[in-house]
């Protein structure tokens, strides 16, 4: 078991536990989460939930633990569970988290939400301000800066290596292209035309902010292939975002899903530019480049040789592995609610973002403001 130090105030105590757990959703997201909770020291994977009793009753056999069918008798009968991992979907895999997650906040439960955070971003403001109000940690699924790369991207930021922001570029999505197209099947997908920008952009934009803090201002520009209009699909999967975040610096995210074949940079790359030096991640997990700005280097005629960090990794489902356990790391130590990481205000400013675009498409391209987000208190027993 690891070791982890609470924190209190005025003094540290070290403590030996893992954190009890309940899955509410056992379709393939939510068999993920399980499979890495059993993996993971801190974590007791205690119960797992599912309308659909099939559902439910696999999941207990696989992974030795009690099936329940309703997240109340889950709750009521396993007063232990500590964190609620809400792995449910729904529509635009969002519509069904919102009424879960505010179960388990009111048992005063913690809870660990899928992305996006809610369906719809008016349930996503409440949920976030009923967790303050119950004081209970609120976690979402954040999951794809938990990688090495990310980490030394952040180190080079903290660091001063990167020094003030002059620009943000993410391309995210999924290789693809017209002969791999097929129309898709699900009533969660098919008929939404946002579905697309609610179940992914989540990911690119929560990179985007890691890395570069707020954005203030969204400008989009979106459409469909040719192929998917001949197939009566209504989804906008190609997203064009240009940005502006409050520090100044500009960015720009190009996602799409599976309309083309990604080139420089695979599937997912992020290259983040300041006046100091620019560092680039390729393909999400495998390796970060690192560009020094330095006097005397001639404009074009000479290539600046970066630093290259090859982590040699090419299992993207780790992520969730990492993200799973920090959540879990924080909720053991205790962390302040504004230190806990990728927590509910995090995953609701990236919602706004979400639905600024969603204006900004069905107004033109539009500039749009996204909406403010909700005031930080601070922990009056860490603020010094």
């Amino acid at each position: 078991m690891r070791r982890l130090k609470r924190y209190k105030p005025h003094f540290e105590e070290e403590i030996e536990m893992a954190v009890k757990i309940g899955i509410v959703g056992m379709n393939g997201i939510g068999n993920h989460h399980a499979a890495c909770h059993k993996e993971d020291e801190l974590a007791d994977l205690v119960a797992v939930c599912d309308v659909v009793k099939e559902k439910a009753d696999a999941a207990a056999e696989k992974y030795g633990v009690k099936a329940y069918y309703s997240l109340k008798d889950m709750i009521e009968n396993e007063p232990d569970i500590e964190v609620i991992d809400v792995t449910t979907g729904g529509i635009d895999n969002g519509s069904w988290h919102f009424e879960p997650a505010m179960e388990a906040i009111s048992y005063g439960k913690h809870v660990l939400v899928e992305k996006p955070l809610c369906h719809d971003i008016r349930e996503a403001r409440e949920l976030v301000a009923y967790a303050e109000k119950k004081k209970v940690y609120l976690g979402c699924n954040l999951n794809h800066y938990f990688t090495e790369p990310a980490a030394k991207g952040k180190q080079y930021v903290e660091n001063g290596e990167i020094g003030e922001l002059v620009y943000c570029l993410a391309k995210m999505g999924f290789n693809g292209g017209e002969a791999n197209y097929g129309l898709a099947g699900s009533d969660k997908v098919k008929g939404h035309p946002y579905f697309h920008m609610k179940a992914f952009l989540t990911h690119p934009l929560s990179v985007m902010r890691h890395f570069c803090g707020d954005i203030t201002h969204i400008q989009t520009f979106s459409d469909r292939p040719g192929f998917r209009r001949n197939a009566g699909d209504v989804m906008a999967s190609i997203n064009s975002i240009h940005v502006k975040f409050q520090n100044g610096g500009v960015g720009y995210l190009l996602s799409q899903r599976g309309d083309a074949v990604y080139g420089l940079g695979g599937w997912w790359s992020l290259e983040m530019a300041g006046s100091k030096g620019t560092f680039c991640i390729e393909n999400c997990v495998e390796k970060i480049s690192y560009w020094k700005a330095e006097k005397g280097v001639p404009a074009i005629s000479t290539p600046i040789v970066p630093e290259v960090t090859d982590y040699g990794t090419t299992d993207f489902n780790r992520t969730f592995n990492n993200r799973l356990h920090a959540f879990l790391e924080d909720v053991s130590n205790k962390v302040p609610f504004d230190q806990l990481r990728a927590n509910g205000r995090d995953a609701l400013a990236v919602l706004e973002y979400t639905f600024a675009v969603i204006e900004s498409y069905e107004r033109g391209g539009e500039m749009v403001r996204p909406h403010p987000l909700p005031a930080l208190h601070g922990d009056p027993l860490f603020l010094k």
